[in-house]
Parts: C-alpha cells; structure tokens; sequence
C-alpha cells in the first residue's frame, strides 16, 4: 500500500505542475542538434555515393583497361580515315 500512495501522490504533484518551455539557450541547442543532424546524413550520403556509384563506375574502368589493346583500336581509328597524320592505307 505504501508504494501506491507514493506513486499517487507522485503523478498527482507531475500533473499539477504545467511544463515550462524552455527560454534560455533554446537557439543553441537547436543549432547542436541541427549541425550533428546535418554532419551524420552527409556522412551517409557520402558513403552510399562512393558505394553506389564510384565504386561500380571505377570497377568497369579497370575491366575495360584489363582488356583493352590501344594498338588494335589505333588500327581500327587509322583505318577508319579518322587522322591527318596517319593516312589509311586501305
């Protein structure tokens, strides 16, 4: 019994007491928040760029490059009439 007029007398004094807004150093506390706010979803938004588009972007330039033969390509341009200096000899 005892616990229970302590919990009533507890929510009673709770509620008889109307929240007071906070006055001094609400700006403050607003900017911390905003700037850890801001600083984590920049965090992530790098992260998943990087994991989304860097990564994949530079795994197929290192697969083309793996295969790639400039002398080949050189032949096929020449041939093709596409340099001044480098006549085609078709």
């Amino acid at each position: 019994m005892r616990i229970t007029e302590i919990a009533r007398a507890v929510a009673q004094e709770v509620a008889a007491r109307p929240n007071k807004p906070q006055l001094r150093g609400l700006h403050q506390a607003t900017i911390k928040k905003n700037i850890a706010v801001g600083l984590v979803l920049s965090v992530i938004s790098a992260v998943a760029l990087k994991l989304a588009y860097n990564d994949p972007r530079k795994a197929n330039y290192a697969n083309f490059y793996k295969n790639y033969d400039a002398e080949a390509s050189f032949e096929r341009m020449r041939k093709a009439g596409w340099f001044q200096s480098a006549p085609a000899d078709d």
